[in-house]
């Protein structure tokens, strides 16, 4: 198989995957259906490009992932040394939420949306370069000395929860071509409240 060729069914299979997850569920999608809408006749084509179904994942969630988040040290390297909680929070909202504009964005969000619950135990496992400013400012905001540290870890729990959730929401709202209530801006502002009030609970 040429370089060129392969790159090309490696994008395929990178995109049907993304599609298939995302509306199909992680769970929910058999790696035959991938291939088949990647139109790949080899039965074996993800394990020759990935390895493995989750190194598939991976490969999907790194693909977007890697750019939200140089956004996020980007917006974080602009702050105040103590930034306020507001502030932090939009560094993980603002470029999370830039996903909604298109169509492999929304899917990104919808898939990790599933994969949500598995937070507290990635927090200790992950060492992906894709995730390092992500981890950094809920490590700032589990910082903050104004409760036990089990309670700050678990607010930090339920503001991944409710960002994951509710940009997941809308996502699904915008391909299924639902109208909206809110603006981008306005979205991305109220969510950026709602998430700093549940760790000022």
């Amino acid at each position: 198989m040429t370089t060129a060729l392969a790159l090309g069914t490696r994008e395929r299979l990178l995109d049907e995957a993304e599609r298939l997850f995302a509306r199909s569920g992680v769970q929910g999608t058999t790696l035959s259906e991938i291939t088949k809408a990647a139109e790949q006749r080899n039965a074996s084509a993800v394990s020759y490009h990935f390895g493995s179904r989750q190194g598939l994942l991976l490969e999907v969630l790194a693909r977007r992932g890697a750019g939200v988040d140089l956004e996020r040290g980007r917006l974080r390297a602009g702050l105040e040394e103590e930034p306020a909680i507001e502030e932090l929070v939009s560094c993980l909202v603002v470029p999370y939420a830039s996903l909604l504009g298109s169509d492999g964005g929304r899917s990104y969000l919808r898939i990790v949306a599933q994969l949500r619950g598995r937070f507290a135990a990635w927090r200790v496992e992950s060492d992906e370069a894709t995730t390092v400013h992500l981890a950094g400012v809920l490590d700032e905001l589990e910082e903050r000395p104004d409760a036990s540290l089990a309670v700050r870890r678990e607010r930090v729990v339920g503001l991944i929860m409710l960002l994951t959730g509710t940009i997941a929401e809308r996502a699904r709202h915008i391909d299924e071509g639902a109208e909206e209530a809110l603006t981008h801006d306005e979205f991305v502002a109220n969510l950026v409240a709602m998430c700093s009030a549940v760790l000022a609970a």
